[in-house]
């Protein structure tokens, strides 16, 4: 054994690598921005492989002591992870940057792509691939639903939570923030009552890994910048305050309350406060405001913009952009000779709003965080959240699924060939385990065939 450890130490970089300069650190948030597919997972994955294992700028320890801590946040945990070790890296301006350029790539591509569908959707090219992705994205979201279930669902109260989500949202139409109180209410009483029911296994494993010395090592002293102050968090929070209010108060002195542009920042500052276990969890939240209750944007669409968040890097999250982009559009807010301006005025205000909470919480809390290196755990409240959001994403998937397969409601036909491009997605990504985007190309193309198929023979 001692000879084993003996050869592996001697394997490991005998001293930390050279300290990184600011403007390497921001070619490389950059590269990120742009790489940075897979969802949260795949994300993380990204991070780990380059910042812990080959450039070794911060060790496994910290990295998985930062990803506790995002994970217990809502909003999207690779981006707010990101901006934690910029931070920890260069101060506050290193946070913003690695934050800011994880989601900026993600924005430009999805305002140039939502132009594409909205001004072209009606070409028969786009129209096809879209008819394929619709089923790819029903059997997406189920996916969802099943890989957090089976990572969160771990005893017959968590699957009662989860049931009691389900039926509150689909037989009783309740408000996804109001699903989410009482669950963390749940978890709150239950959690001291009988605790050994709300307690969760760490999902990210242990610590104990080494990849040889890193810049940020585990017994790196705490950098200056990042020890706790009471006036560095008061400072955080009131430009952070001024950063929302100030926006705020101009669309409404400007526009007035019930403004799309005005209520669009309003909706997604509470989007982004119940983004808790991830993407997904909002969706059925961002339906039910954008789709049925301001009408910024229609189911199909809805599917189709998650479909193109799906297919572009930045956090899955993004799909607000389009949202945002749809609804600035149909709605023509600065006159039907400026569409696109108005949609892409529309994706940046709901991106500001969306994000602004995140890099409050990480430059706010961080010092915090880098008061202790214990490992932070998942709060009961927390655990019974994650089980409700299981019963939210199942309704998602059914609501996707049924508009998939009867485009035209119950009383139409049923889209036979949607149904087969749906069970061989769905057999493709539980079954064979394979990429999403890879799926999405691949019933791409099968919808575009169709149609074409269908025309020519027509």
């Amino acid at each position: 054994m001692n000879s084993t450890h003996s050869r592996v130490s001697s394997l490991e970089p005998p001293s930390p690598p050279a300290p990184v300069g600011f403007w390497e650190a921001f070619a490389f948030w950059l590269k990120l921005g742009f790489i940075s597919f897979g969802g949260p997972a795949g994300q993380i994955a990204i991070m780990h492989q380059e910042l812990v294992e080959r450039r070794r700028w911060i060790s496994e320890k910290r990295f998985l002591h930062a990803l506790n801590y995002c994970m217990v946040l809502p909003g999207p945990e690779a981006q707010q992870l990101a901006t934690y070790i910029g931070w920890l890296l260069h101060r506050t301006w290193g946070g913003l940057v690695a934050g800011g350029l994880f989601v900026l790539p993600s924005l430009f591509i999805l305002i140039a792509l939502s132009w594409v569908y909205m001004a072209f959707g009606e070409v028969p090219v786009v129209a096809g691939l879209f008819y394929g992705i619709k089923p790819a994205v029903a059997a997406i979201v189920a996916q969802a639903a099943h890989r957090i279930g089976s990572r969160a669902l771990k005893n017959r109260v968590l699957w009662g939570i989860a049931a009691a989500s389900f039926v509150a949202i689909f037989a009783l139409n309740l408000p996804f923030p109001l699903i989410v109180l009482g669950a963390a209410a749940v978890g709150y009483v239950g959690g001291r009552v009988s605790p050994q029911w709300f307690k969760l296994g760490g999902g990210h494993g242990g610590a104990d890994k080494s990849y040889g010395a890193a810049l940020i090592d585990d017994h790196t002293p705490t950098p200056e910048h990042a020890r706790f102050r009471w006036s560095g968090l008061m400072a955080i929070v009131l430009v952070s305050g001024l950063l929302w209010l100030v926006p705020m108060g101009l669309l409404t002195a400007f526009y007035g309350w019930t403004h799309p542009l005005t209520q669009m920042g309003w909706f997604f500052t509470k989007a982004a406060l119940l983004t808790f276990g991830g993407a997904y969890a909002v969706l059925p939240y961002v339906y039910q405001g954008a789709v049925v209750h301001h009408g910024w944007l229609t189911p199909t669409q809805m599917m189709d913009g998650l479909a193109l968040g799906e297919t572009t890097p930045g956090p899955l999250i993004m799909v607000v952009a389009f949202v945002g982009f749809v609804g600035g559009y149909v709605k023509a807010l600065f006159g039907p000779e400026s569409l696109f301006l108005a949609g892409a005025v529309a994706a940046s205000l709901v991106t500001w709003f969306t994000f602004l909470p995140s890099f409050t919480f990480i430059l706010a809390g961080g010092p915090l965080v880098e008061s202790t290196h214990n490992e932070l755990h998942f709060t009961a409240p927390l655990t019974a959240i994650t089980a409700a959001v299981v019963g939210v994403i199942l309704n998602l998937a059914l609501f996707f699924g049924y508009h998939v397969l009867w485009p035209q409601g119950l009383a139409g036909r049923f889209d036979v060939a949607s149904a087969v491009i749906a069970v061989g997605a769905a057999a493709a990504l539980f079954h064979y385990k394979r990429n999403v985007i890879h799926v999405i190309a691949a019933c791409a193309l099968v919808g575009l065939g169709l149609k074409l198929l269908g025309q020519a023979l027509a």
